[in-house]
């Protein structure tokens, strides 16, 4: 198992710079400690969603029918196309309208899907390939995962001053830098997949 890689993969689907303009928006005029709260909330959520994905996704997959090597063609297809939105995007996400609670705002858009998006809960899964990694390897790319989500807490909770620091012309820059990282992942991801399907057919 390639830790590097891996790490890169997760960094690149959580999107921890990325996070940042949509958590800025969405808890746009709340206090600091509202804001704290908002930050961890949604990360705890974006954890038990990502988390849910390792442990029962590939097990509605079986129970689907759906081979990994399907999915992991679809979800390379779809990571392609999310990286792309990343590389091309004008810059500001948009926050949920009307001006709503933090609970409201911890759970859309900052949880979901800014943190734990379709991105991210595609490559947990591949990541965590139950016939490729043993539950050592599992539990270790899960703490990768919680690293990286650590990563973008900390970044919400320094969100103002990293801003002022990199301002938003440095933010969309780093987000473009990993939406092509991305995309070269999701390439190689789907080459992998053509190579299994056609050793399986």
């Amino acid at each position: 198992m390639d830790i590097v890689k891996d790490t890169v993969t997760l960094i690149a689907v959580i999107d921890p710079i990325g996070t940042i303009p949509i958590y800025l928006t969405a808890t746009a005029g709340m206090s600091v400690v509202a804001q704290r709260r908002v930050a961890i909330r949604a990360t705890l959520i974006a954890a038990g969603v990502l988390t849910g994905f390792i442990v029962l996704g590939q097990i509605v997959l079986d129970a689907l029918g759906i081979s990994l090597a399907s999915y992991q063609l679809a979800g390379g297809i779809v990571l392609f196309l999310f990286a792309l939105q990343m590389v091309f995007e004008s810059g500001g996400q948009q926050a949920a309208a009307g001006g709503p609670g933090e609970q409201d705002v911890a759970v859309f858009p900052v949880a979901i899907p800014s943190i734990a998006g379709p991105a991210a809960m595609m490559a947990v899964v591949v990541l965590t390939d139950n016939d490729r990694f043993n539950a050592l390897e599992q539990a270790e790319t899960a703490l990768e995962m919680y690293g990286v989500l650590l990563l973008t807490l900390g970044l919400m909770l320094a969100a103002s001053p990293v801003q002022r620091l990199i301002g938003a012309g440095g933010i969309n820059i780093v987000r473009r830098v990993m939406g092509l990282l991305l995309a070269a992942l999701a390439v190689q991801t789907v080459v992998d997949s053509l190579r299994q399907l056609a050793v399986q057919g």
